[in-house]
C-alpha cells in the first residue's frame, strides 16, 4: 500500500512538472508556413524526418497537449493534418503529416510582451516554387485622351519603376500595441498592412509603376528576407511602412528614415566579408557580381552602389516627409538616419515610414482607421512619384514621358492654317496632333487656338 502511494504521488508530480501546449497558431505565407505552440513553460524536443508518406515528427520533453487540432486551418500551407500522441514517459509526440516534402527550421523562443514560450517550426521549399517579379514587364498603355501625351508611342521596353513595399512585423510579430478599441489592443502590423495596401492600390493605378509587396498577408518573414525579396524583384526603391510607439503616451508625429554612415559601412563590411560566398548581385551599378573581384575593387563598386542607393534615397525620403506633413504632424522636421537592418541593401534605396506613435491615443484612433490610411498611402505616394519625375530612371516609361514633356512646342493658329498643314509643318502626323489636343474630326480649328504640337 505504502509502495503505491508513493507511486501514485510520483506520478501526480512527474504531471504537475508536465509542460501544456495550450494554444498553436498557423501563418502561411506564399514561400513559407510558420507554426507557432504556445507553451506553458520553457521545453526541450527531438525531431525527425520521414517519408512515404511525408511526416515531420517532434517529441516535446515532459508535454502535454491541452488544445484542439480541429480549429486549425491548413489551407495553403504544405500541412495536411497534425496528429498527437502521449508517450508513458510523459514526451508528446506530434505528427505533422505533410503534402510534400520541405525543409524545415525548429526553435524555442522565450517569453515577450505579447506571448509566452512559444516553440516555432518554419516550413519552406514549397512544390511550387513562387514566381519572383522582374522588370521589364509589359507597360501599361496609358488610358487614350487623358493627357496630352497620350498619343505618343512609348515603347514595350521602357520598364516600369518597381516599388517594392513593406508592411513591417507580420504574423507571430505584432509590432507595437496601441490603446484597446472593441476589446483589443490595436497591432502595428494590421495597420502597417492596411496602409500598404492602400499604396499598393495607387501604384498601381499609376502608369510606369510596379508595386511589390515583401508581404500581402499576416505572416512573418525575417528582415534580410525582406531586403531580399527587393532585390530579387529588381526594385528602384525600398520603402518600410511601420508605426512608431514610445512609453510616454504623448510622443507623436510622423517621420521618414533612411540608413545612417555608419549602418552603410558596417553593411559594407559584412558584404565584402561574405564575397567569396555571395553570388548576389550589384544591381546598382549594372548587374555586377562580387564573386570574382579583386578586394580594393569589390570595394571600390560597392562604395559606388552604396552612394548611389543613399543618394536616391535621401531624395526620395525627403520628399515623402514634405507630403506627409501636409496631412499629419511630423515628429521631426528633416529626415532621420539609424542602422536599421531593412534598409541596408546596398543597391536598392531604402527608406523607412513612421506613420504614427500608435502608443498615442490619439494618432493610434486615426490610424486604425480606412480614411487615414488612405490618406497616408496618398501622402507617401505623391511624394516618391514627384521625386522620380523630377529624377527619371534611364529607359523607363517615366523617363519617355518626361523626355516628351521636354520636346512639346506650342502654335497658335493664325487664318488659312490647316491641320494637316500644320502636320506637315511639324513633322508630325494630322491624328497625332489631334489626339495631343483632345480634337475630333468634326472639331473646328479656331483663329487664336493654342495647339499643343507633339513630338515628332
Amino acid at each position: 500500500m505504502r509502495l503505491l502511494l508513493l507511486l501514485l504521488l510520483t506520478s501526480l508530480t512527474t504531471v504537475s512538472w508536465a509542460a501544456k501546449i495550450e494554444n498553436i497558431r498557423i501563418w502561411p505565407a506564399p514561400d513559407n508556413t510558420r507554426l507557432v505552440f504556445d507553451i506553458s513553460a520553457a521545453v526541450t524536443f527531438e525531431k525527425l524526418v520521414l517519408s512515404n508518406p511525408d511526416r515531420l515528427v517532434i517529441d516535446i520533453d515532459r508535454s502535454v497537449l491541452s488544445t484542439s487540432v480541429d480549429k486549425l486551418n491548413f489551407t495553403n500551407s504544405p500541412v495536411r493534418n497534425i496528429r498527437s500522441s502521449q508517450r508513458s514517459d510523459n514526451t508528446l509526440r506530434l505528427v505533422l503529416d505533410l503534402a510534400h516534402k520541405t525543409s524545415h527550421k525548429i526553435f524555442t523562443l522565450p517569453p515577450n510582451a505579447s506571448y509566452g514560450h512559444r516553440l516555432v517550426v518554419d516550413l519552406f521549399n514549397y512544390k511550387k516554387a513562387p514566381v519572383e517579379p522582374t522588370k521589364g514587364a509589359v507597360i501599361k498603355s496609358p488610358q487614350p485622351q487623358t493627357t496630352t501625351l497620350s498619343s505618343l508611342d512609348l515603347l514595350d521596353s521602357q520598364r516600369d519603376i518597381v516599388i517594392a513595399i513593406d508592411a513591417g512585423h507580420g504574423g507571430e510579430d505584432p509590432g507595437a500595441l496601441g490603446p484597446k478599441f472593441g476589446g483589443k489592443k490595436l497591432q502595428e502590423k494590421k495597420v502597417v498592412l492596411g496602409i500598404t495596401k492602400e499604396l499598393q492600390a495607387l501604384i498601381k493605378k499609376e502608369p510606369g509603376f510596379e508595386p511589390v509587396l515583401t508581404r500581402s498577408g499576416d505572416y512573418y518573414i525575417s528582415l534580410r528576407g525582406r531586403t531580399q525579396k527587393a532585390r530579387k524583384a529588381n526594385a528602384d526603391l525600398f520603402i518600410s511602412i511601420h508605426a512608431d510607439a514610445f512609453k510616454n503616451s504623448k510622443a507623436k508625429g510622423a517621420s521618414v528614415w533612411i540608413l545612417s554612415s555608419r549602418g552603410a559601412s558596417s553593411e559594407m563590411g559584412r558584404w565584402l566579408a561574405q564575397k567569396e560566398n555571395d553570388a548576389d548581385l550589384i544591381g546598382g551599378i549594372g548587374g555586377v557580381s562580387l564573386e570574382d573581384k579583386e578586394e580594393d575593387l569589390a570595394k571600390t563598386l560597392l562604395d559606388m552602389s552604396m552612394n548611389y542607393s543613399q543618394t536616391t534615397a535621401q531624395g526620395i525620403a525627403q520628399a515623402v516627409l514634405g507630403n506627409m506633413g501636409k496631412i499629419a504632424k511630423l515628429h521631426k522636421k528633416r529626415v532621420e538616419k539609424a542602422g536599421f537592418v531593412v534598409l541596408k541593401s546596398p543597391d536598392v534605396p531604402s527608406i523607412l515610414v513612421e506613420t504614427g506613435f500608435i502608443s498615442n491615443p490619439g494618432e493610434a484612433a486615426k490610424l486604425r482607421t480606412k480614411k487615414y490610411q488612405k490618406q497616408m498611402a496618398a501622402a507617401i505616394f505623391k511624394g516618391l512619384k514627384s521625386y522620380f519625375y523630377n529624377h527619371p530612371v534611364t529607359n523607363t516609361y517615366i523617363a519617355s514621358v518626361v523626355e516628351a514633356k521636354r520636346k512639346l512646342r506650342t502654335y497658335k493658329v493664325v487664318p488659312g492654317d490647316t491641320l494637316s498643314g500644320i502636320a506637315q509643318r511639324f513633322s508630325t502626323s494630322v491624328k497625332r496632333l489631334q489626339n495631343a489636343n483632345k480634337m475630333t474630326n468634326k472639331s473646328v480649328l479656331l483663329v487664336g487656338k493654342t495647339l499643343t504640337i507633339p513630338a515628332g
